[in-house]
């Protein structure tokens, strides 16, 4: 979302609203739909279930800023890490500096939200020496999580003080619905994926020509 011109929940909100409501309603192509193999013999749950367990989804924001900028996202279960991150690739500038082709998504800033917070910024940086030959590197600043609130010991904090700054204003509700109502009705059958994967095959038909899926990792 755009900065707010404030800081109380108002401000806030209407920017919120502003970006939710820039954002197409999906289409079937821009979503595909995945369930991983043993999940129907989990106690509880029907052995022809097609409840999915994953969902990778290309989002389209048609705002001045982010328009023609595709957003990637994907979440899943029995995936091979637990990690909430967003990560953002640069795209390349016009001339290569070092006179080599940089490696793909070399140049890079991710935010991860757990299980540690941490943001990283990626760049090709020269190696040491007299030639003028590029290497990969990565810088983080990181804070280690546990000394924090939990999320709903805030909200009943903030509830009670009237603070209404993290809460969902209806109308950002309603326009995020707006945004999956379109595919809620699917009737196609979940892709079967392999626990301890990124999820079925065919969600790369999501990238574009040059984008490609980020796998988090543990550390």
């Amino acid at each position: 979302m755009e900065p707010p011109s404030g800081r109380d929940a108002q401000a806030l909100g209407n920017e919120k609203f502003k970006v939710l409501g820039s954002i197409r309603p999906l289409r079937g192509e821009d979503v595909v739909l995945g369930q991983y193999d043993g999940y129907r013999k989990v106690a509880g749950v029907a052995p022809t279930s097609n409840v999915e367990t994953y969902a990778a989804i290309r989002l389209h924001v048609d705002s001045w800023r982010w328009g023609g900028v595709p957003f990637l996202l994907r979440t899943g279960k029995c995936l091979p890490v637990t990690a909430t991150e967003v990560r953002v690739d640069f795209k390349r500038p016009p001339v290569d500096v070092f006179g080599e082709s940089a490696p793909t998504g070399s140049n890079f800033v991710r935010f991860r939200l757990t299980p540690d917070m941490t943001i990283s910024v990626g760049a090709l940086a020269k190696k040491p020496g007299d030639e003028m030959h590029g290497q990969e590197v990565v810088l983080d600043a990181a804070h280690q999580s546990g000394s924090e609130q939990p999320p709903y010991q805030r909200l009943i904090g903030d509830a009670a003080q009237g603070d209404q700054r993290l809460f969902a204003r209806e109308d950002t509700v309603e326009a995020a619905w707006r945004i999956v109502d379109t595919i809620l009705d699917s009737k196609a059958a979940p892709i079967a994926y392999q626990r301890g994967t990124w999820g079925p095959k065919e969600a790369d038909a999501l990238l574009s020509a040059h984008a490609h899926w980020h796998d988090p990792t543990s550390d």
